[in-house]
């Protein structure tokens, strides 16, 4: 097997980048995580509170149409003038 010198040489470069970078990465890192955790948790939440807002949505029309199964035409409705 013959050794390909510049995948050699980057494969070193990888390594000691992260063993160089590795300790002042991380609190960036931890951050970026913090950030995104912290958005999903808020985008979990207006969800949750949307779904429960659209089910009392739903309840109360079913309530409605149980006590007034038929609402009146559109047409016998007495317009006022204009």
């Amino acid at each position: 097997m013959k050794l390909d010198l510049p995948s050699f040489l980057l494969g070193c470069g990888a390594g000691a980048s992260t063993l160089l970078f590795g300790k002042r990465l991380r609190p960036i890192l931890l951050e970026v995580a913090t950030v995104l955790y912290r958005f999903t948790e808020s985008v979990v939440t207006r969800a949750s509170m949307h779904q429960e807002d659209l089910s009392h949505l739903v309840a109360e029309a079913r309530a409605r149409a149980q006590t007034r199964p038929y609402a009146e035409p559109a047409a016998d409705r007495k317009l006022a003038p204009v």
